[in-house]
């Protein structure tokens, strides 16, 4: 018997494809799976799989003319719009399922927001890490540039200064903020839980109304149960107490979801359980169904997939793994439009997926919570995971050993930690006062905050581009920041300014489409060795004209 693998069967012809004309020829398979919008009829060419236009289709037993070629499938158009699930496009009012995730300190840009939601696509603006005031302005520039153009703001879990996740929610609440994309919750809090639930209402049809939405970035199971579930009571009781909500709308509280959609956060930058995108969307997935179940919304909670989408099949795969819509994050951070420097822009056009690593992170230091971040061109992952360790060994600032103090102050903190305790206590004394007073009771406290101090700057001097700090930029990146690198090489858009958000993400829809469509072509047993398994990236002008 012989051990050798014999090649599959070719596939069998399904009829005939006639061109219109004796003269027409058939079009190059990888530029017509590009043109979405219409029908392919895959035929067998002189030199393998091509692709008909126009021209008519027949079953016949025998070819209708000497022009006629075997037909081997047929495509239907495949519209971006109809990538994922398309209900969250109506949810959202956007035309395309793509969400551009909030990054903090405002590397989701007003000017990001704005691109992505004039080419119809939502974006957050990342609010974690700033003021108040800050925050503020950006809404008002948002509100006024947009229109009607749906936008969102970051909602930030702040375990450690409570007063200001409170602050950030009366805010949005003030200003009409309608959607928020909540991120790095451990559990939910009374002030997500005020959000959402005001203004709750039941309209005329029957129907309860939500005028505030929330989507939910989640890495754990736990955490997704809780978003996929009704307000907790005792929150609702408490609003119910304080005159916030009256016992109809907390009747109304216990049939809604604290989520219209969670996102499964896989190996991401910043925040995140570095979770394999393979494991953790099924597993959210089936949280949702479960509880969907359980509680019988009258509008099921959508999932979708963030974490590791750089290129287009990464998008494809999340689409046809059932993601109701994609989040990007790290491919962003790259483009013209993101709010850090163009130094870092350039050190992430220089990144490879070995090129990150985990490091502390400054709002949840003292809980041991890390980060992902660029490793290539820093030193900022080893000083904040040296600063960790002495926090873990050491009870204050006085009992740190001499030889280490010295270090500290001469390479990270360049000043004495006294002057950097100092500038500490006036920066809380403005922003959260009871940190500087438990930080005088307690010195293990005070000692978080003089080393949170280095954490907290690190992404300032990045996004600053601040030349004399560049060993310690903070750039939060994930592995997708390489595979999108790799894809781009040798294109366009493998340099820096010609890396516009809209055009990346579009290229990325586009992209998986036309994947999605070759694998059900390979799924027919087609022979597509030529054929690229995702296309080069598209300029502006090819775009507008394939997405017309």
């Amino acid at each position: 018997m012989s051990s050798s693998i014999s090649s599959p069967a070719a596939a069998p012809a399904l009829g005939w494809w006639t061109p219109e004309t004796e003269t027409s020829s058939p079009r190059d398979l990888p530029e017509a799976l590009l043109h979405l919008n219409e029908t392919v009829s895959v035929v067998a060419g002189a030199n393998g799989p091509a692709a008909g236009v126009g021209g008519a289709i027949s079953n016949a037993a025998s070819a209708p003319s000497t022009a006629s070629l075997p037909l081997l499938a047929t495509l239907p158009p495949q519209r971006l719009e109809h990538l994922g699930d398309p209900r969250i496009c109506a949810l959202l009012d956007i035309r395309y399922p793509l969400i551009g995730g909030s990054m903090a300190k405002g590397i989701s840009s007003e000017a990001l927001v704005e691109a992505l939601a004039q080419a119809g696509m939502l974006g957050f603006f990342g609010a974690a890490g700033l003021s108040p005031q800050r925050v503020e302005a950006a809404i008002d520039r948002l509100q006024a540039t947009l229109g009607e153009l749906p936008f969102g703001c970051n909602l930030i879990h702040s375990p450690n200064e409570p007063q200001l996740e409170a602050d950030i929610v009366a805010l949005y609440l003030r200003k009409g903020v309608r959607l928020v994309e909540a991120s790095a919750f451990l559990d939910l809090t009374l002030p997500i839980v005020r959000y959402r639930l005001a203004g709750i209402h039941r309209a005329a049809d029957g129907s309860i109304v939500t005028p505030n939405r929330v989507i939910a970035k989640v890495s754990r199971e736990e955490v997704a149960s809780k978003f996929l579930a009704p307000p907790p009571a005792k929150f609702v009781s408490a609003l119910v107490e304080s005159g916030e909500l009256s016992s109809e709308q907390a009747e109304l509280a216990s049939q809604i979801p604290m989520a219209i959609a969670v996102t499964a956060e896989a190996d991401s930058g910043g925040h995140t359980d570095n979770r394999p995108a393979l494991a953790l969307l099924p597993t959210i997935c089936a949280v949702r169904d479960r509880l969907q179940s359980e509680y019988g919304y009258s509008k099921m909670p959508l999932v979708g997939l963030g974490g590791g989408i750089g290129t287009p099949l990464a998008a494809a795969a999340a689409f046809a793994m059932g993601a109701a819509y994609l989040v990007t994050g790290t491919v962003n951070q790259a483009c013209v439009e993101s709010g850090t420097s163009d130094v870092v822009r350039q050190m992430l056009v220089e990144t490879r997926q070995a090129d990150v690593t985990m490091a502390p992170a400054a709002d949840m230091f003292e809980m041991g919570v890390d980060v992902q971040v660029l490793k290539r061109g820093t030193m900022f992952s080893m000083r904040a995971s040296r600063l960790y360790e002495l926090y873990r060994q050491y009870d204050s600032i006085e009992t740190l050993p001499a030889s280490e103090r010295e270090k500290l102050e001469k390479t990270l903190f360049k000043a004495p930690l006294e002057t950097i305790w100092s500038q500490t206590r006036a920066y809380f004394l403005q922003r959260d006062r009871s940190q500087v007073e438990r930080a005088e009771r307690d010195p293990k406290h005070r000692l978080a905050l003089v080393f949170r101090w280095y954490l907290g700057q690190s992404p300032h001097w990045a996004n600053d581009g601040d030349p004399a700090r560049k060993v310690d930029y903070q750039i939060w990146c994930g592995p997708a920041m390489g595979a999108f690198n790799e894809w781009t090489r040798g294109s366009f858009l493998e340099t820096v300014e010609e890396r516009r958000v809209a055009t990346v993400s579009l290229n990325l829809l586009l992209g998986a489409a036309y994947v999605l469509r070759r694998f059900q072509l390979q799924a027919r047993g087609l022979d597509l060795r030529q054929l690229p398994l995702q296309p080069a990236p598209l300029g502006e002008a090819w775009l507008k004209e394939l997405l017309s």
